[in-house]
């Protein structure tokens, strides 16, 4: 395990274009004034959360940033045993299919580094330390255990649940699918500081050429023309929130971050380097949408959605669950927009119900109840019918990393279709989970609102399926290979 470093320099370059060759003399001259030199087994960690050239094309490190670090990581090495590309997308989607709709893969083979898909890796438990910890251990796929050098390549966008993500937040696509929802909750910004005693970043390029606002997952696009180099990282991304007019103490994990001693919040303590001015860089993003907002404000006036929010279990966020389901409907309603750009006034009419929640529901005639979540609420009446959703929340100490369920998307479909088509003649469902994630929000929206599932889409579920495939394939043979 890698010790802290304090690096305090932060260097913002002008970039105005994907170009790989400009990209890679200033990432090279960037590592050469930070006295970065790749050795050993390096992982270059970029974010790939979710990938698509038309439907997602915002949402990534793009491909020509990723082959400009390559190229100049290669010029820098020292002595390197292995370098590889390592990730794990979001939402369930298998990491394969990402890489090849992110257009990595010609990136790779020129390079002659091989991907580490962490949905196919074995996961080994970590103990955990520092003080202010959330928890004792945590699993992370063993790629990440042996490296011996990072390199942090996130994308600069804006968050529903973390208000930024950049370099930290850049810390949960090191898990897998069965881990990476533990925590995700109001818990989540906790865990981003956790996960950060499994590896230090040695060096870190954010991708703002294209900065993303809004959404992390169908983000809208900004033009900022920078890339962002430092070798710590609340350091980088003290100077990201500073760049597009965030409050670094507002950006929680930041926070959380830097009261643990793995670098500094605020711009005094900082060395703001390059050819292009923090104030020039504000100037150009003024109105940048960052957010985040609550769902009961942004479904206020909609017409097919709108949001009861109650109160939640944990005392350090009774008013909302920044990390949880919330977060995970709004961006299942905009993954929904991406293929039917009409879908809050097509779909069948939802009340979407989260945390405790002690006041009557006003129902319309048309419209549906989802209860959502474990720490949901209700006790009150429905079609004459009286209901009680009964939670079943868990506070981390109660919840078991050794012990968790799989997050397999066709398994998780078909829960969703189960759960919707069983309520007989009742017009509301209560969906469990801590959180309800973005998938099973994509499934219920399909299913209850009448929308076309964008899983089962044309344009993506034959190299989909493809990809799943051969996840699963990988799988089988990690198992037999370690009997």
């Amino acid at each position: 395990m890698t010790t802290v470093s304090m690096g305090k320099r932060v260097i913002i370059r002008r970039c105005d274009s994907y170009d790989p060759g400009r990209i890679a003399a200033i990432v090279e001259e960037g590592m050469t004034e930070l006295g970065a030199r790749p050795e050993g087994r390096v992982v270059v960690k970029p974010n790939t959360v979710i990938a698509h050239p038309e439907i997602f094309p915002h949402a990534f490190t793009r491909s020509e940033f990723l082959d400009g670090l390559l190229s100049a990581t290669r010029a820098r090495a020292g002595r390197m045993e292995e370098l590889v590309v390592a990730e794990r997308c979001g939402i369930t989607i298998p990491t394969r299919f990402a890489f090849s709709m992110a257009g990595y893969l010609p990136v790779l083979d020129r390079h002659r580094v091989e991907p580490r898909y962490m949905d196919e890796s074995r996961s080994v438990l970590v103990e955990l330390k520092r003080p202010g910890r959330l928890r004792d251990a945590i699993y992370v796929p063993e790629p990440m255990t042996r490296c011996e050098y990072l390199i942090n390549a996130p994308k600069l966008k804006a968050h529903p649940w973390t208000t930024i993500t950049a370099s930290l937040k850049n810390y949960i696509g090191i898990q897998d699918d069965r881990h990476r929802l533990v925590d995700h909750n109001t818990w989540l910004e906790h865990k981003i500081v956790d996960l950060q005693e499994v590896v230090q970043s040695r060096f870190i390029a954010v991708d703002a050429i294209v900065a993303g606002q809004h959404m992390m997952l169908t983000p809208t696009p900004f033009h900022l023309g920078a890339i962002v180099m430092g070798d710590n990282c609340c350091a980088v991304d003290t100077v990201c929130a500073h760049m597009i007019h965030v409050d670094p103490r507002e950006v929680h994990h930041l926070r959380m971050a830097s009261e643990r001693g793995l670098g500094p919040l605020d711009l005094a303590d900082i060395e703001v380097a390059g050819d292009y001015p923090l104030d020039e860089v504000r100037e150009r993003s003024e109105g940048f949408g960052v957010g985040p907002v609550r769902i009961d404000h942004d479904y206020a006036h909609t017409p097919g959605l709108r949001c009861t929010v109650g109160t939640f279990p944990e005392a350090h966020s009774r008013d909302y669950c920044w990390g949880g389901c919330p977060g995970s409907l709004q961006e299942a309603v905009h993954i929904h927009e991406e293929f039917t750009p009409a879908c809050l006034s097509a779909m069948q009419r939802i009340h979407y119900v989260v945390g405790d929640v002690r006041q009557p529901l006003e129902i319309d005639d048309d419209e549906w109840v989802v209860f959502a979540g474990d720490c949901t609420r209700f006790d009150g009446e429905i079609d004459g019918e009286r209901v009680r959703i009964v939670p079943t929340y868990r506070s981390p100490g109660r919840v078991s990393v050794h012990h968790t369920r799989s997050n397999d998307l066709l398994l998780k479909l078909a829960a969703s279709f189960a759960e919707c088509y069983t309520t007989g003649r009742r017009r509301f469902l209560h969906v469990t989970g801590c959180p309800v994630s973005v998938a099973v929000h994509v499934n219920t929206l399909s299913i209850i609102g009448g929308l076309s599932n964008p899983n089962l889409s044309p344009r993506l579920i034959a190299p989909y399926v493809g990809s799943y495939l051969a996840m699963h394939l990988a799988h089988l043979r990690e198992h037999v290979g370690s009997r």
